[in-house]
């Protein structure tokens, strides 16, 4: 892989747990047992670079991972394993991402451009054209929650566009709104890539795609199925489409629940391996290998899961804290309570003793 890369994804895999409801997750938090859980990969093992300047765009069916791909690569959520190396800061453009609902679109243009790290007066000098760009009228001043998907695509492709990133990510931002907003949105893009803005491209509108992108990756159910020039790709995807259309209702249903028990029964550890196998092949004189793939898919990565040890501390720390809880409740010391510890037990010890001290008062 050539080292002249805007952003590197290897290896990536991303992991999410299947669980049937909020109680049972947070059982699962706690629990010292490691109880398995189903899980299912959004993405198994993505490696692909992208060029400073370049537009890539990313396509493939619903549920394939393109959107968990975008996300991670902006930072929005972590990888479960590999490396995601961003050289450059990035602002993604989703239908009311990162737009709170109960702030209006003023005050959102606002705290959206303070966390992309302008200072007040940076964002006082753009404000005039953020909101003549988005052109939403006097709900400018209304919750967001109140706006209709092609408003929330308006005021966040506009925000993110004003900002100025060095890496422009947009998520189907121009799948509503009118053709005036679609044209202005083009002509925007396209004047970012004349100053040679890195670009990352989701769409389902394959003329969209041919239109910006210089390269296109098809996310397959998690996979990468191919990388390479648009018209290469958007023909072989057209031609997967034509398939799809033309099996029986039957045959797709089949063929979605495949690919879905695929992403559910990925073993990240015999994929580790393969990675494992091929790099030495390659190196067969480095006796690292296994350590260094090891570190690649760990290294940079922070653990949602708690681990044995965390989740015992967690415990005792509950234990303690229930304990000191109920001991200013009894009225006794800790010292009363570690000799004699039925006076937790039985509540009514600690009536007698308050109403003996009153009547002696």
């Amino acid at each position: 892989m050539d080292n002249a890369y805007k952003i590197k994804v290897q290896n990536v895999t991303k992991e999410y747990d299947l669980y049937k409801s909020q109680s049972e997750k947070l059982r699962s938090f706690f629990s010292l047992r490691n109880s398995k859980v189903p899980h299912f990969w959004s993405l198994m093992g993505i490696s692909l670079e992208i060029k400073p300047g370049e537009t890539l765009g990313l396509i493939g069916v619903n549920g394939s991972g393109k959107s968990t791909l975008s996300n991670i690569i902006s930072g929005i959520i972590p990888q479960t394993t590999g490396v995601v190396d961003v050289r450059g800061d990035t602002s993604i453009i989703a239908i009311g991402a990162g737009l709170r609902g109960n702030l209006t679109g003023l005050e959102n243009i606002r705290l959206k451009a303070l966390m992309q790290g302008l200072t007040n007066p940076e964002i006082d000098a753009l404000m005039d054209d953020i909101v003549s760009f988005a052109d939403i009228g006097d709900f400018l001043y209304q919750p967001v929650k109140s706006y209709s998907s092609g408003m929330k695509s308006r005021l966040g492709f506009s925000i993110a566009v004003h900002v100025n990133p060095d890496i422009l990510i947009i998520d189907e931002a121009l799948s509503v709104g009118d053709d005036t907003f679609y044209q202005k949105c083009v002509d925007k893009i396209a004047e970012f890539k004349d100053e040679g803005k890195t670009i990352i491209f989701v769409s389902h509108s394959l003329k969209q795609i041919e239109i910006l992108c210089d390269r296109v990756a098809w996310i397959h159910y998690g996979t990468l199925k191919e990388i390479g020039d648009t018209a290469s790709v958007v023909k072989d995807y057209r031609g997967f489409t034509k398939w799809f259309k033309a099996q029986t209702k039957k045959e797709k249903k089949h063929f979605q629940r495949q690919m879905k028990a695929n992403q559910k029964a990925f073993d990240i550890d015999a994929y580790q391996k393969e990675v494992t196998d091929e790099r030495q092949k390659t190196e067969p004189d480095n006796s690292n290998v296994a350590a260094e793939v090891k570190k690649d898919f760990y290294g940079s990565v922070i653990s949602e899961k708690m681990s044995v040890g965390n989740r015992i501390l967690t415990t005792a720390v509950g234990i303690l804290f229930v304990l000191v809880c109920l001991v200013n409740v009894s009225g006794h010391t800790v010292g009363d309570v570690i000799q004699h510890p039925s006076n937790l037990v039985h509540p009514e010890t600690v009536l007698h003793d308050a109403n003996a001290t009153n009547t002696v008062k």
